[in-house]
């Protein structure tokens, strides 16, 4: 975990608040973490050091241990606005990064007025989220799933870790953080237990092919005296509980070796796969498929709602009209005009 030791204590304070009592995850926490951080230092640069942000060799060494509270009350809705200016302009980022910032920093305000109660005033009450354009997520069609699946490298070591892995993604769902977490006790009969964001746990049932690829990653897992992490499902080479980056490269070799690679699918994907697949081919209903995928709002499971073009086009064929045709004209011959005589 780590100890924000860069950090001035107010926002010290409201990281372990977020980690501790409001039960945020540490990925979470550290990403309230490093967007406050590029806000603090641009505030750092227009009002206490006169620098230049534009400036990414100074920028990115400027310390935020020394900026004072008092710096932090004299920031008006205007500042915000100019450095959300800024990180579109200067730093690229689109519309769903600013929006994670404004949040970050909308939280921030809120704790140093509400709960710590070190602030009088919250400058950014008014602050709208930047509009987030919601676009279609990109997934396997069934064909390319099954492709996946049989390009999972037999002949490597691991072939019935890897393949479990992949079939535990397009089938459950689950995201990256939980197939990372899931630990050996999580598992009874035909259910397993994830710890999914802000650390709620949901169980979510096994199909006859997750149960099938887990008894045999289970025969060939490692004994107990090669491993350093007993409790963990999946293991890495050392014995160690596998890491996230270790599963990406893992899909990504398949990916690879399937041809799919460079469409810009990664676990993710695979959860929009399995999502997708459930509700068009499984006709899960959309309320059991946000429980499935442990969403608290509908809104975010409504996205899986899309419709494939072969679904439209299937949908247009079986209209009760698709047979209307226009009527043939009878030829009449045709009377030559005077002028044609």
């Amino acid at each position: 975990m780590a100890n924000y030791a860069d950090c001035p204590n107010y926002l010290s304070e409201f990281l372990f608040y977020m980690l501790t009592i409001k039960g945020r995850s540490q990925r979470t926490v550290d990403a309230y973490y490093i967007d406050l951080r590029t806000f603090l230092r641009y505030i750092k640069c227009v009002k206490l050091v006169n620098g230049n942000p534009d400036d990414p060799e100074f920028f990115d060494q400027l310390s935020i241990r020394d900026i004072p509270l008092e710096t932090v009350a004299s920031i008006t809705l205007s500042d915000v606005y100019q450095f959300l200016n800024y990180a579109a302009s200067d730093r690229d980022n689109n519309a769903k990064t600013r929006s994670r910032k404004v949040s970050s920093i909308r939280a921030l305000f809120n704790y140093l007025t509400v709960k710590s109660g070190v602030l009088k005033t919250n400058p950014v009450e008014n602050l709208e989220v930047p509009s987030v354009r919601k676009s279609m997520p990109r997934y396997l069609t069934l064909e390319e799933s099954l492709e996946l699946l049989t390009h999972v490298d037999p002949a490597s070591s691991s072939y019935e870790r890897d393949f479990c892995i992949v079939t535990l993604f397009l089938n459950c769902g689950m995201r990256l953080s939980e197939l990372v977490g899931i630990n050996l006790y999580d598992i009874r009969d035909d259910t397993i237990k994830l710890l999914g964001k802000g650390n709620k746990e949901r169980v979510i049932y096994l199909n006859d092919a997750c149960r099938k690829a887990l008894d045999a990653y289970l025969v060939k897992r490692k004994p107990a005296q090669g491993v350093k992490d007993r409790d963990a499902l999946f293991l890495s080479s050392r014995g160690t509980r596998i890491s996230p980056r270790r599963v990406e490269q893992i899909i990504e070799e398949c990916l690879r070796n399937a041809g799919l690679s460079g469409q810009g699918y990664s676990p993710h994907k695979l959860r929009h796969t399995a999502a997708t697949l459930m509700y068009q081919h499984g006709g899960v209903d959309i309320r059991v498929l946000k429980e499935i995928l442990g969403h608290v709002s509908l809104s975010t499971t409504e996205i899986y709602t899309h419709v494939s073009d072969r679904q439209m086009e299937k949908a247009a064929k079986q209209s009760p009209l698709s047979g209307v045709a226009p009527k043939k004209k009878s030829k009449v011959p045709k009377v030559p005009d005077s002028e044609d005589e």
